[in-house]
């Protein structure tokens, strides 16, 4: 069984940066795709970004250029570094795995989520 453990959320300026990270527990398998997701208030579920078992990665356009996601599969654990960060930003973000090893943000479902991250940007 795997967990998902987010860490990092907080709040910033607008034009901040946060690095928010993930431990994947139970992880017994490195060909899971990792994602990150985030669901604004009044809003439905999104994807921000997406990494595949061989490393490629895939991004929501409101996010390209200012996100980067990154996993370390010898230490189990996922990074999203959010930069230039804007106010429509503000959402719970979570962490999450899909047994599929070449998810993409198009086509990721995850099979396991952690509990979510709050990250607040400010004008």
């Amino acid at each position: 069984h795997v967990q998902l453990v987010e860490s990092g959320g907080g709040s910033v300026q607008s034009g901040g940066s946060l690095r928010l990270s993930c431990i994947v527990e139970g992880y017994h398998d490195s060909t899971y795709s990792l994602g990150w997701f985030r669901q604004a208030p009044g809003k439905e579920r999104e994807g921000v970004a997406v990494i595949g078992r061989d490393g490629s990665t895939t991004y929501a356009d409101s996010v390209k250029g200012r996100f980067t996601i990154s996993r370390d599969t010898a230490k189990a654990t996922l990074s999203l570094l959010m930069n230039s960060l804007k106010p429509e930003d503000t959402a719970i973000y979570y962490c999450a795995a899909d047994r599929w090893s070449a998810a993409t943000i198009a086509t990721m479902t995850p099979d396991y989520w952690g509990q979510g991250t709050q990250v607040t940007v400010s004008s």
